[in-house]
Parts: structure tokens; sequence; C-alpha cells
């Protein structure tokens, strides 16, 4: 399983990015699933619903599925965020897995960077950083791709794994 992280500040693109290569690396014949971290609290559910009062009430999963989708709501209820490691083992077997976020992970990660952001780029900081891709011409020692240059960042995110051992298994 490849696993490759996209990172960035908020605004630069990122959701964007992974909606682009996820088609792309799909229509490549491989499976691709996707963790975000979020740094602020969030909720698929809505009040008054039924999984929603059964969360309320002190579950600390409800499964919930239909003929189209499943999901699997767990609440920490004070316990730890778990790891990165402990959230790819609950992923369904894949061929691809794209991290969004997850800043500091210990994962290969390429950097979106928009310098009319105005904020520094991780990669000056983060040594798990092995690429950048941006709207503009930018100087910089690692591998550089045009921020719209999916096929290309595809490859490289496909390639890099097997260049570099970064291979994980399902445990």
């Amino acid at each position: 399983m490849i696993v490759f992280g996209i990172a960035g500040w908020s605004g630069s693109g990122k959701t964007t990015l992974i909606e682009k290569l996820i088609p792309e690396i799909c229509g490549r014949g491989l499976s691709v699933s996707v963790i975000k971290h979020a740094h602020h609290g969030f909720d698929l559910d809505r009040p008054g619903k039924d999984s929603y009062r059964h969360r309320e009430a002190g579950a600390t999963q409800v499964l919930m599925l239909s003929g189209e989708r499943w999901v699997l709501m767990h609440e920490l209820r004070g316990a730890p965020e778990p790891t990165l490691d402990e959230q790819l083992r609950l992923l369904s077997p894949c061929d691809v897995v794209l991290i969004e976020g997850f800043k500091a992970a210990s994962v290969p990660k390429l950097e979106v960077h928009r310098p009319s952001n105005g904020k520094t780029p991780l990669w000056q900081e983060n040594p798990h950083i092995v690429a950048v891709a941006s709207d503009v011409d930018i100087e910089c020692p690692l591998t550089r791709f045009a921020l719209d240059d999916v096929v290309a960042i595809a490859d490289y995110i496909l390639n890099y794994s097997s260049r570099h051992e970064q291979r994980h298994a399902f445990v």
C-alpha cells in the first residue's frame, strides 16, 4: 500500500489537488482511500437524527449503512486521537492512501504552496516533504511541479514508493 501525504497551509489547494489526483490514480486501475486530518471538531451527523441521538446517549460507535454506503462514527470520549498507523489499519485494503494534513507524520509528502497566501514554505522546516507543487515557479531544492500538472504529480507519487521502499502493509 502506497501512503503519501499532501500538506500545506489552509487555503493552499490541498483538497482540490487530492480531488484531481483520485480519478487520475483510479483511472490507472488502482484503488484510492483518503485520510483527512481536521484541526477542529466536525460532525457528519445532525441533531435529531437517530444516529445523533444514539451518540448523544453515550454510544461509543454508531454504524450507519444503506444500499449505497456505510459510515462508522467513533466517539473518542476523552481518549487520545488514534495515531496515523492506527488509522491506516482501520482502512479496507487499497493500493494508495492519500493523507491530507498530518504535517508532522513521518510519511513522504508533497507540499502545496502558494506564495500569494503569505505563508512560509513548509519544506524549509519539514524533512518529510519531498516535493512541492505551486501555482507559480518557485526556487526550491526539491522536486517541483506546476499545481495543475496532475498527471506528473500522480506519476511521482506512484513511483516514489518503489524508489524509496516506503510501502505500508496492513497489520
